[in-house]
């Protein structure tokens, strides 16, 4: 997903550069969802990783 997201920042820039402001609006918005969802997931795992690796102490 983080990949996806860099592909339509570098479309977004682009397509800015060249003056397709349109495109580029659309894409920039579309990189920042998909950076955000990616945010999301990566703290979501990093959270489930840590829960699973604590040992559980106790007799």
């Amino acid at each position: 997903m983080l990949k996806w997201a860099l592909i339509m920042a570098v479309i977004a820039l682009i397509a800015g550069g060249l003056g397709f402001t349109g495109v580029a609006g659309a894409a920039a918005g579309i990189a920042k969802i998909l950076f955000f969802l990616f945010l999301v997931g990566f703290v979501i795992f990093l959270v489930l990783g840590f829960m699973a690796g604590k040992k559980v102490t106790g007799n």
